[in-house]
């Protein structure tokens, strides 16, 4: 306090250095107390009053100058008003001022410098200095290559930086400095060839990142063939890992500079849309696909051919700041900590009058259930029960096979007793193998047929048909242009099984017949033909006349595990400045629409040297796929039904692709700001000749992959009123294991509404029924059509006694769900997991079942499921 009323007051040179050099001890030392201490006593006016006294002597005794700048622009760093204080004692000129009487004085320069960027990280200070010319004098400090001052060039972009405010930048590009900054960097560039000097090539990076915030700076840039200047640049940095700064900066100016565009989609609605109820002109639903049968119509031509002949973020990436940035919480609230010991001990309060919950009681049929005939076994039924307690527990799961099929229970909801088939009534559709054939009478008692036919009821009707004449014999999806190497797998007899109508039509149920024999599938929990019998009742918006091959085949689980992927450093930026290099050589964009769900007569499919992509399959989603280069492309998601947004599923088919080429994949509308493929998430791939060969399992796959933000931009609409915000870009690189395979690409494991109706088909049958009680119900029925199954499952009483009936009904409720969001197919995963254990002989299942009632509802949005949704 004394050394500050003592510098106030006096004006004698040496007392005023002395204390200066005081201060600058003490101030050099321990933590930033002190400077506050100064501060709050009034330290930086009497420095400001200093500086101003100093500045009016001609020339400026530098002995005094010096130590003083180096004191102000310490203290100006702690002081958040300094800006304001300089303002107030009218110092900017006197600073600027200082500045051009030293440009030939470089380290009184750089102290000035110093000082200027402390002022001018005030907003309006800085915007003052900009206009009395300090951008000016900056630019003289700022000179072409040299190897001399370059301490004092570096400052001067420190001190550019603070500058560069709107309005600043702004007068910038006005006055022609963006043009000056890339001639500059060029020189820089072209001149240090040993790569001493990066922190100023890169500061004159920062200057030109900071310039282009605005975007008249962007348009600029652009006009002076900044995108090609820095591009070229950056090539030529890439074999030098030093140099990542640089590589890093002018990929951010790129990717921010590279011109906005809309998706090229026509609209970004989605392709499909569907009549809400309450719309007086709506139309009634599609119905089910009539006469699907397995996309064999295009995959069985694959299998058998009729004729021969040719037919960033990484780490060194900055996060820009999205225009529609939310605020967070300032405050934490302790909202998990209740502290009302008495409100612990209330009972809820019910949020309904009480009478109004009888209308639950249908969904609790096993409270009423008659168990009288509980113990009236016969010697057959008995050894049934010891058959059924021996077979294996949730580790092993029991696997069906021809002889297995002879339980009571045996029955497929909706199906004659002698032959599973979508529909009784159904005398065109037969079942390819025997071994589903009832090989034995089944014994019905008469509580659980009165309970079935009421339970199927609705079931029935969804599986009846649109159209009395429907026929299984569908149109052919074009040939591929090789197919030879099915004809390997198969023997040469198969051809003769194909006998195509002069129509152009063949008969799928012989070919499917002949695959599944010669390639039998040993899928835990699967069956092809359940699955394919339940896919025909599926109602879906596009009236999908197909189903992919590994729904319909089913896959086995990973041999291993597998860990995540290390990522590659340097990929995203890699990625950015391939998009860049499109805008730089258009020329070798191709652009050809190969796959389009809006309009299929624009896209061009089977072109030469190009992949065939479809996703009109259960879950299947991709809505366009444009061919950039040769094996790149570009993909589009379909947005939610009758919605302009939400995106993140993907699950479609790809054919055609040569052996061991790496083909790059970009989706490039995805939504979200970050996702898992950035931290080491693979896609899902699932390979018919590897299915074929025995190995029928999705496998994780592709490389190089990355997820950042692209430059097509939102729509209005899409963005939901908010301007500025854009798409991502998840991009990956594949090389396929065969030559013209046919492989499945996906979000996750897919798992659709048809796979989990045939599982608890196959669970409902061989369960054991003397100590499994299994309810399966109609929860609703969807907007769209399909039933919503819910589950009960729990223990039957161990007798008709009272109080083993008593036991049931007092059981706790235990509601399981999953598949809310159809594009989180792993729950459905964990859910399939959880059902089998439930029902199998396990002890910890059987614990389970006699100590709860579990209802569970396996799919909670199965509209979403099959319609391939987010």
């Amino acid at each position: 306090k004394f050394g500050v009323f003592s510098f106030q007051s006096s004006c004698d040179k040496d007392v005023i250095l002395n204390i200066l050099n005081v201060l600058t001890d003490l101030l050099s030392l321990g933590t930033g107390r002190r400077i506050h201490y100064v501060i709050s006593k009034g330290g930086s006016e009497a420095l400001l009053r200093a500086l101003t006294a100093i500045a009016q002597t001609e020339p400026p005794n530098h002995s005094t100058l010096l130590p003083l700048l180096r004191l102000l622009a310490r203290v100006g760093q702690r002081d958040r008003k300094f800006g304001l204080k300089v303002q107030k004692a009218e110092a900017t000129d006197i600073i600027l001022s200082l500045t051009r009487r030293n440009l030939g004085h470089h380290l009184a320069l750089s102290h000035c410098l110093w000082v200027l960027r402390v002022c001018a990280s005030n907003v309006t200070t800085g915007t003052m200095l900009g206009i009395n010319g300090a951008m000016e004098l900056l630019f003289k400090v700022i000179t072409p290559y040299s190897k001399r001052h370059v301490r004092t060039v570096r400052k001067a972009f420190n001190s550019a930086f603070s500058l560069f405010s709107e309005s600043n930048s702004r007068r910038a590009v006005n006055r022609g400095y963006l043009s000056a900054l890339l001639r500059l960097y060029q020189d820089w560039h072209r001149n240090d060839i040993s790569n001493n000097y990066i922190y100023i090539r890169r500061g004159l990076l920062l200057c030109l990142k900071y310039i282009t915030n605005i975007q008249l700076g962007r348009e600029t840039f652009l006009g002076s063939q900044g995108m090609e200047i820095l591009f070229t640049s950056v090539q030529d940095c890439l074999s030098c890992k030093n140099l990542d700064p640089i590589i890093t900066t002018a990929t951010q100016i790129l990717r921010k500079c590279y011109p906005k565009e809309h998706l090229p989609v026509v609209t970004v609605r989605s392709s499909y849309s569907f009549p809400l109820p309450g719309n007086a002109n709506s139309e009634t639903p599609h119905e089910g696909s009539e006469g699907k049968w397995l996309k064999i119509e295009h995959l069985c031509l694959y299998l058998f051919p009729t004729s021969t002949g040719d037919y960033e973020s990484d780490e060194e990436e900055e996060d820009e700041k999205e225009l529609d940035n939310e605020d967070g919480d300032s405050k934490e609230e302790d909202y998990d900590l209740e502290t009302d010991v008495n409100k612990l001990r209330s009972r809820p309060m019910l949020d309904r009058p009480e009478e109004e919950l009888g209308q639950y009681e249908a969904m609790c049929p096993e409270l009423s259930f008659n168990f009288q005939d509980l113990e009236l076994e016969s010697m057959e039924e008995k050894n049934l029960e010891d058959r059924t307690e021996s077979l294996p527990s949730a580790p092993s799961h029991f696997i069906p096979t021809a002889t297995s099929v002879k339980h009571p229970n045996c029955r497929w909801r909706n199906q004659s007793v002698t032959e599973v088939g979508p529909d009784p009534g159904e005398q065109d559709f037969k079942v390819p193998l025997q071994s589903w054939r009832k090989k034995e009478e089944c014994r019905w008692d008469q509580t659980d047929e009165k309970r079935d036919i009421a339970e199927a009821a609705q079931d029935t009707d969804f599986c009846k048909e649109e159209d009395p004449a429907r026929s299984q014999v569908l149109a052919l999806r074009p040939l591929s242009k090789d197919a030879a190497w099915y004809k390997k797998i198969f023997y040469p007899h198969c051809e003769a099984l194909i006998s195509p109508s002069p129509g152009g039509r063949l008969e799928s149920s012989g070919i499917v017949r002949n695959l599944l024999e010669e390639h039998k599938v040993d899928i835990l929990f699967h069956s092809p033909h359940l699955y394919a019998a339940r896919a025909k009742c599926v109602k879906s918006i596009p009236r999908y006349r197909d189903m992919a091959l590994p729904d319909f085949w089913g896959h086995q689980p990973p041999p291993y595990s597998k860990p995540t992927l290390e990522r590659k450093h340097g990929v995203q930026r890699d990625k950015v400045l391939d998009d860049v290099r499109r805008l730089i050589h258009p020329d070798d964009v191709i652009g050809r629409t190969v796959f389009d769900l809006d309009e299929p007569s624009g896209s061009n499919p089977g072109a030469p040297g190009c992949l065939t992509f479809f996703s009109k399959f259960e879950s299947g989603n991709l809505r366009k796929a444009i061919q950039v280069r040769e094996f790149e492309y570009d993909l589009i998601m379909n947005a939610d039904v009758n919605s302009n947004q939400h995106h993140q599923w993907f699950y479609f088919e790809v054919r055609d692709m040569k052996l061991s080429v790496p083909y790059r994949f970009n989706i490039i509308n995805c939504e979200k700001s970050n996702s898992q493929f950035n931290y080491g998430m693979q896609l899902v791939m699932y390979s018919v000749k590897e299915a074929l060969q025995g190995r029928p399992r999705w496998i994780r796959a592709g490389n190089d992959i990355c997820y950042y933000k692209n430059h097509y931009r939102y729509s209005t609409a899409a963005g939901g009123g908010m301007r500025g915000k854009f798409y991502y870009t998840l991009t990956f690189s594949i090389k396929f294991p065969h030559k013209d395979d046919v492989c499945y690409l996906a979000y996750h494991y897919p798992y659709t509404y048809s796979t989990m109706m045939s599982h608890l088909d196959i669970l409902e049958q061989n369960r054991n029924p003397k100590k499994v009680y299994w309810r399966q119900q109609t929860l609703c029925q969807t907007l769209g059509g399909n039933p919503c199954p819910l589950l009960t499952i729990t223990a039957m009483p161990e007798s008709k006694n009272r109080d083993d009936l008593e036991q049931f009904c007092n059981r706790p409720y235990v509601f399981l769900t999953a598949r809310v969001h159809p594009g989180e197919s792993n729950a459905s995963w964990v859910m399939k997991g959880t059902l089998e254990l439930l029902v199998s002989s396990d002890p910890i299942a059987d614990l389970l079942r006699k100590c709860f009632i579990f209802k569970i509802v396996p799919m909670l949005n199965p509209d979403g499921v099959i319609n391939g949704k987010l």
